[in-house]
């Protein structure tokens, strides 16, 4: 077949290579959302995408075909030192998702042109598309590693256990004791007076990689970029919570009972806590679910399951040992004389446990 004279090899290699990239960097893409986050609107928006993008009439097709010379390309041996450094997951989205834009944005030039007989509209729209999907892809991962981390310690902070202390102060004690989540708890101050606090504590633990969660109030969460928010029954219910939250923020609901425990994760929550587990002086009015009610919630869940209510050190084991996927704790931490120490204890008793597990 011979080419049209006014459409150069050259040119064709350009639109068949930009094409290759944008199925190969759709596919993985769309494997993610499949297969990593089990979303399934994410990879149908994708997968319906790639199959728009890369249909081409059989004609074009079979110049592209003939155009391609891989053998000679002078780009095959070539590389940077970004792409021979080890990535991340969300690293690896992000150079996918800009390989397919840049390449719709090459077609989309070439397109406007006479010799190509392709829709320059259809691939600049696709492009302000996946800056859409993009970002929620990558929220959802970021999400997603965020969930991974609700384990060992959760540290509540409750302004009224302070002692005079500052939250930081404390905070960075419980970060040095070994806590892997720290959620600010507070019934008595005002939110001009939190922001500040929230502020602080948030980037001190973005600092030490520790999880941050604001309790009960969704506005304080989002003001202070917290990594997250936990309600309780009374609170924003958690469909509302979940559609104002941005995508990569997590979600977490008190419960005390397995209605309220399927209920919270058919809605949207992220992770589970459950209690009291124990008689407690740190929250007034708690019902006592014991060991039995915790063990009833997991049997129900698929979400991590975070024990709270009464618990210390010794009966640190016994928790895990019901199916509590982490601990929080208030009262064991926040009246101890060292926070750190206290955290330290439980920390220890928690990897203990998982190793004998």
């Amino acid at each position: 077949m011979v080419l049209p004279k006014t459409i150069t090899t050259q040119t064709l290699r350009i639109v068949d290579a930009s094409l290759n990239r944008i199925g190969e960097g759709l596919r993985l893409l769309e494997d993610v959302a499949r297969l990593t986050l089990n979303d399934a609107t994410l990879n149908q928006q994708l997968k319906t995408m790639r199959h728009e993008l890369i249909t081409v009439s059989p004609a074009l097709n079979q110049q592209l075909l003939q155009a391609r010379n891989s053998e000679d390309d002078v780009g095959v041996n070539l590389s940077t030192p970004q792409q021979a450094k080890e990535k991340k997951l969300p690293e690896v989205v992000v150079a996918n998702a800009r390989r397919v834009q840049q390449s719709l944005r090459v077609i989309e030039e070439l397109a406007k042109t006479p010799d190509i007989k392709l829709d320059s509209v259809k691939f600049k729209k696709a492009r302000f598309n996946l800056y859409a999907i993009e970002r929620d892809l990558l929220s959802k991962l970021l999400r997603k590693d965020k969930l991974e981390r609700i384990s060992g310690l959760h540290a509540i902070i409750d302004t009224k256990f302070l002692k005079r202390r500052s939250h930081l102060e404390v905070a960075a004690q419980l970060i040095r004791g070994g806590t892997e989540v720290i959620q600010l708890r507070d019934k008595t101050q005002g939110k001009s007076e939190l922001l500040p606090i929230a502020r602080q504590l948030k980037s001190l633990c973005s600092e030490h990689n520790v999880l941050f969660i604001v309790n009960d109030h969704l506005d304080l969460a989002l003001a202070a970029d917290a990594d997250g928010l936990h309600l309780g029954q009374d609170d924003l219910p958690i469909t509302a919570a979940r559609r104002l939250l941005p995508p990569d923020k997590l979600l977490g609901c008190s419960v005390t009972t397995v209605k309220q425990a399927t209920t919270a994760e058919s809605e949207g929550a992220d992770y589970i806590a459950a209690g009291a587990i124990y008689p407690t002086t740190s929250r007034e009015a708690t019902e006592v679910i014991g060991l039995e009610g915790l063990r009833l919630i997991k049997n129900e869940i698929a979400l991590p399951l975070v024990a709270i209510g009464g618990i210390i050190v010794n009966n640190v084991a016994e928790v895990l040992a019901a199916g509590a996927s982490s601990v929080a704790v208030i009262s064991a931490i926040m009246q101890a004389e060292s926070p750190k120490e206290a955290a330290r204890q439980i920390v220890n008793k928690l990897k203990m446990q998982e190793s004998v597990v």
